[in-house]
């Protein structure tokens, strides 16, 4: 199963796992627009339950524009994972430029109350040369 995320990184005994992919069906190439959807898979290999609060993305366009995006949880949701468990959610990124990258963090509230910053892996944007323009 892990052959399917093509990127990872672990903090403190949790584990971001994200696989990437160019979708050329939501993507407009001749009007400037590129969509890839990002499956990503939290692993909780520590000894205590702990919550996702929120995120942090740095996006980044092949111009090297950078947008940030803050946000409570993750599509909706703030789930708990307990040792062992594993959460998996599926999202988009929107660019108007074939290429760019995503990376990141989420902040994790353990059972203590204390926070955890959790970095989500760097990852590339890279639509097929078939679909630049």
């Amino acid at each position: 199963m892990k052959e399917l995320f093509q990127h990872a990184a672990t903090t403190e005994d949790l584990t971001v796992r994200v696989a990437v992919n160019f979708l050329p069906e939501q993507s407009q190439p001749d009007a400037g627009k590129w969509f890839w959807v990002y499956h990503i898979r939290i692993e909780n290999h520590s000894n205590e339950r702990v919550q996702l609060i929120s995120r942090h993305w740095r996006i980044t366009d092949a111009r090297e524009m950078v947008n940030h995006v803050d946000g409570d949880g993750v599509v909706g949701e703030q789930p708990v994972l307990q040792p062992g468990q594993a959460h998996d959610y599926v999202s988009g990124c929107p660019l108007t430029t074939p290429y760019g990258s995503m990376e990141g963090f989420y902040t994790f509230h353990r059972e203590d109350g204390s926070a955890l910053e959790v970095r989500i892996p760097f990852f590339p944007l890279a639509a097929p040369a078939t679909a630049e323009r």
